[in-house]
């Protein structure tokens, strides 16, 4: 089945990167993808508010708000996961708070948004008649599986890599994203511009991730440093305990975008592409309720526009991809 990827149509020109103080990213061609500060609408990226960096928070709220749609009582009744939800009357979700393009939690408003998290709110709207009605519990790679296992939470929006190993302790629904893995390294560092590069370099990658095993086969030679969560990782890179950090593009993107001139993001992208899923309870009837939302909401055009709002119109892309397929 052909995937597709939503970053590999995304190039960014060096006016837009100076504009987003990307700096030296621009001249390297990378396909990648940003955050948004515009409404969802075509962006020309000619002007500085639609490449400022920042969230257009005021659009992303309208979009959630006229996007949400309740399903109607026949269609809850009829799946067993669904109705648990309801009958709690709260979507439990695991997820992040730090992640900037996907799910990061505003400190002035103490509202989280982004694209995994948008998903999950019109999930909770389709069940519950209200976006609101969530209770995030926090994860980390190495915690996504038990917190499904020991029903702690009814779905996992976290970037969710879908692979076989995760398959035996889980089901997913999707894919609703694809990327890649990108190296990043210090804006200062000109001695790492391959993977070849990396022989003999300390390399961090997050634990529970399909970072180490990336490594392990893109390259070899690498010391591996595993971390538990991005900002453990990020830190170890700035204070210089490792000379790279390798994680999927498009949270190497989300940290370039809050630091700009930080770091320096190499063009050239390593290992398979990543299908992301929504993370759910293993053995239940979850998935082909949350695959028939999901078909939905891209048939209806609200994932496009919830792409643009919170990537595309940042760094003035004017299509959407489309995408990647949903498998049964």
């Amino acid at each position: 089945m052909s995937i597709t990827n939503p970053l590999d149509k995304i190039v960014v020109s060096r006016r837009q990167a100076v504009a987003l103080g990307l700096g030296g990213f621009a001249t390297m061609g990378l396909a990648a993808c940003g955050g948004s500060s515009d409404n969802g609408s075509s962006a020309s990226g000619s002007s500085a508010k639609k490449t400022s960096g920042k969230l257009d928070k005021d659009a992303y709220d309208k979009l959630i708000k006229e996007s949400s749609k309740q399903a109607d009582d026949a269609t809850i009744s009829a799946n067993k996961w669904a109705s648990k939800v309801k009958k709690a009357g709260k979507l439990r979700v695991g997820g992040v708070q730090t992640s900037e393009l996907f799910s990061y939690l505003d400190d002035k408003d103490n509202k989280v948004r982004g694209f995994d998290a948008g998903l999950s709110q019109l999930l909770a709207a389709y069940i519950l008649g209200d976006s609101s009605k969530i209770d995030l519990t926090q994860v980390t790679s190495d915690t996504r599986e038990s917190v499904l296992q020991n029903d702690q939470v009814d779905a996992v929006f976290a970037t969710y890599s879908i692979n076989d190993d995760r398959k035996k302790l889980i089901d997913f629904a999707g894919p609703y994203f694809t990327a890649r893995q990108g190296i990043m390294v210090l804006a200062t560092n000109k001695d790492i511009n391959s993977v070849d590069d990396l022989a003999g370099k300390k390399v961090a990658v997050q634990s529970g991730s399909t970072g180490p095993s990336i490594v392990k086969e893109e390259a070899p030679k690498a010391i591996q440093k595993q971390y538990k969560t991005d900002e453990e990782a990020r830190a170890a890179l700035e204070q210089h305990r490792v000379d790279a950090y390798i994680i999927d593009q498009t949270m190497q993107m989300g940290s370039m975008i809050s630091n700009p001139g930080k770091y320096r993001l190499l063009k050239q992208l390593i290992g398979p592409k990543d299908n992301y899923g929504i993370g759910l309870p293993k053995d239940s009837d979850a998935a082909a309720f949350v695959n028939a939302w999901l078909q939905k909401v891209e048939d209806d055009g609200v994932w496009e526009k919830l792409w643009k709002v919170c990537m595309g119109t940042r760094i003035g892309q004017k299509t959407a991809p489309k995408p990647p397929a949903i498998e049964d």
